[in-house]
């Protein structure tokens, strides 16, 4: 969008004074400008897109620059569509959420018995985390068979499945072996399928490796001894249902819409998503959890951090306000640079 339109836009909106928000945007993004792993910055305000813009550089080593269609491993990100999966199978009446984790995949130990769905959602099943599992040897890349494979010989928890909260890989890659026992399709079919082709988020998918390819891909960085060094993968890259999803700001704000509506979720289904089921225990802000969702206040959000990777989707629901910034970076975490490009445009 160009700067003119983009400040008609804005003046439209009634929002902002538009100069003055698009100054303390490009200001809090200066450290994504010039020659460095990047950001995708999307700011939506009633519907319409005030600011979509890309900074620095997907790929160093062939000089590709990030644009609003950069599609970025979005990380935990993920995680609301894995959980949106599992409750448009409860709509179609294929689970409940108060099934058992081992009615669905029996290899689990006996303990898993009282272990939910509904618990898996909102991290507190209190699975052992699947990378505290990773045997010190390991080289390959780990799939989710792996991961089930290794939480079904590991018969301990952390606590007794509802007690407490602990943010759990494990229980979301489990969710995702869930969905395609349920559905008979493979998870990246499912989203597919059910999410990203009925909202033309045409150039988002679940990552696979030796499927398809990732459009205008951004690579991940590492800042190293003064240098960017491409940290893209590492042994825990390969997991879907915790982690996979590769997408792009424009793609997103398809997915943004959608949660207004229902055309995918019905009403019971995103009260459930968007509630405070639990207390954000153990991390470094004050939230609770809905499925997929953290909620603090009035904002639902969620970051995603891998190697290479930081993201952070961030929504005022009342306000039909929502700020999603992208990274193919290790730092700096974007919650709080989200918070303040957010200011500008929220209503006093």
């Amino acid at each position: 969008m160009r700067l003119a339109l983009l400040l008609a836009s804005l003046i439209a909106a009634g929002a902002v004074h538009a100069t003055d928000a698009l100054q303390n945007a490009n200001h809090l993004m200066q450290k994504y400008q010039g020659d460095v792993p990047g950001a995708a910055l999307l700011v939506i305000k009633n519907g319409k897109p005030l600011l979509s813009k890309g900074f620095g550089l997907a790929n160093l080593e062939q000089h590709a620059k990030v644009t609003p269609d950069t599609d970025f491993r979005l990380a935990s990100v993920s995680k609301q569509f894995t959980a949106a999966a599992i409750l448009l199978l409860a709509q179609d009446g294929k689970l409940t959420l108060d099934d058992s984790i081992r009615h669905w995949l029996p290899s689990l130990p006996a303990t898993t018995d009282k272990v939910t769905l509904r618990e898996l959602l909102s991290h507190t099943g209190g699975l052992i985390d699947y990378e505290d599992l990773i045997p010190p040897d390991q080289t390959a890349q780990l799939n989710d068979q792996d991961v089930l494979r290794m939480l079904s010989a590991t018969p301990r928890s952390y606590f007794a499945p509802g007690t407490a909260y602990r943010y759990s890989n494990s229980g979301y890659v489990l969710l995702g072996l869930v969905v395609e026992k349920a559905s008979g399709s493979t998870l990246q079919d499912f989203l597919q399928r059910r999410i990203f082709a009925p909202l033309h988020m045409d150039h988002t998918l679940l990552y696979v490796h030796d499927a398809r390819r990732v459009p205008n891909r951004a690579y991940g960085y590492s800042r190293t001894g003064g240098r960017w060094l491409r940290t893209d993968q590492d042994l825990t890259s390969a997991t879907r249902g915790d982690g996979g999803i590769y997408s792009n700001i424009d793609d997103l704000a398809k997915w943004d819409a959608a949660l207004y509506d229902d055309r995918l979720l019905s009403d019971a289904s995103r009260k459930a998503a968007f509630s405070p089921h639990v207390k954000v225990t153990g991390e470094p802000y004050q939230a609770s959890y809905g499925y997929g969702w953290r909620v603090t206040g009035d904002t639902l959000w969620h970051s995603g951090e891998s190697i290479g990777f930081r993201n952070v989707i961030v929504r005022w629901p009342k306000q039909h306000l929502t700020v999603i910034l992208l990274s193919n970076r290790n730092d700096p975490e974007p919650y709080r640079t989200v918070l303040k490009i957010a200011q500008p445009f929220l209503q006093k």
